[in-house]
């Protein structure tokens, strides 16, 4: 199977690769200093987020979507 490389976006075959997903070591230990460097993040929700999504939406009246 065809692939592309996520570092440098070269076209490389599955099966001739010990980097996967990586077309390289050299690429993977691109990816790997990257992640080390904190240029990759991880999103996380801020306090306010959480409470967000933890609020239980309000009852409904059952006026909406009904036919007359």
């Amino acid at each position: 199977a065809s692939l592309v490389c996520p570092i440098c976006g070269a076209r490389f075959e599955a099966d001739r690769s010990a980097a996967l997903p990586f077309c390289s070591p050299r690429c993977r230990d691109i990816d790997l200093g990257r992640w080390l460097g904190e240029k990759y993040t991880l999103p996380v929700l801020s306090s306010a987020d959480e409470a967000e999504s933890n609020r239980t939406p309000p009852p409904s009246n059952g006026a909406e979507g009904e036919e007359t």
